[in-house]
């Protein structure tokens, strides 16, 4: 099993046949969940996959089954209810979407935002950018938006980041979110549920989340080879859920740090490609 086999076949049936042994004809496939997707055009620049049908259709050629996807427009739109409105139609059309809402506390109806998130759309999560939308975890806002959604029963998922900053756009620079403050507002919100995504874990921060309950990291910005496991050991079982960052990142790169370092059996990589995302749902 090596990277070329891997962007030639289907992800799912590739990753069994390596784990068990067998030929690729004979695996049996694993569901795997993307839980980090976005929809529609990047404001600042065109990208491979950013059309739906395309996604879509790289998806289904890799054997990703499901994807969790929130929409690009939210980035710099100020009409946070359309964009909802529009991402939901849009998975609507495509089996494999779940649409994951936006809000952006800084504006006055984001609660209205939010409730229609939860009770229109029915939708399990929503994203926020802080760094686009010019707040950070000191903010009372944030704290403010940690309880609502929690009260809601939804999950909150926190892009970290978005680009990187060599490419961004010389008027729009936006630093990694600071997390230094989100272990004691996840103690002052017990039963929040907080997906960081496109973290690059360090060391010393990975140690540090590990012991707050309720925050779950995805796989989008590990790197190396060894990366994944690694990423694993540290944190506690259930608490990393796979996710590519499509269209900014492609795909077919967080497969193959998912599985190159063949330190991950089947039960765990299971886990990670689709269990624990479903068990967040479920929690």
């Amino acid at each position: 099993m090596n990277r070329r086999e891997l962007l030639k076949g289907s992800a799912a049936t590739i990753l069994t046949a390596g784990v068990v042994g067998i030929s690729a004809k004979e695996a049996p496939q694993f569901n795997i969940i993307d839980t980090n997707l976005s929809l529609f055009q990047w404001p600042f620049r065109r990208l491979p996959l950013d059309g739906t049908a395309l996604l879509i259709r790289k998806m289904r050629a890799l054997g990703i089954t499901q994807g969790w996807a929130g929409s690009l427009e939210a980035i710099l739109h100020r009409d946070l209810s359309s964009v909802n409105g529009h991402l939901a139609a849009e998975c609507a059309k495509y089996p494999e979407l779940t649409p994951i809402g936006s809000i952006n506390p800084t504006l006055p109806n984001w609660r209205g935002d939010l409730s229609r998130c939860f009770r229109e759309h029915k939708m399990p999560g929503i994203r926020l950018h802080p760094g686009y939308h010019g707040y950070t975890l000191a903010d009372r806002t944030f704290a403010q938006v940690l309880e609502q959604v929690t009260k809601t029963g939804l999950f909150i998922q926190i892009a970290v980041a978005m680009e990187d900053p060599r490419t961004q756009h010389s008027r729009m620079r936006v630093q990694d979110m600071d997390l230094a403050l989100l272990p004691r507002l996840m103690r002052d919100h017990p039963g929040a549920r907080v997906q960081l995504l496109n973290l690059r874990p360090k060391r010393v921060q990975i140690d540090s989340l590990s012991k707050i309950p309720g925050v779950y990291l995805d796989t989008a910005r590990v790197e190396g080879t060894d990366g994944v496991p690694t990423l694993l050991g540290k944190m506690p079982r259930g608490r990393v859920l796979f996710g590519t960052h499509a269209p900014l990142l492609i795909p077919e790169a967080a497969l193959i740090r998912t599985h190159e370092s063949n330190r991950l059996d089947e039960k765990d990589l299971r886990l990670l490609l689709a269990g624990n995302a479903q068990t967040l749902l479920r929690a």
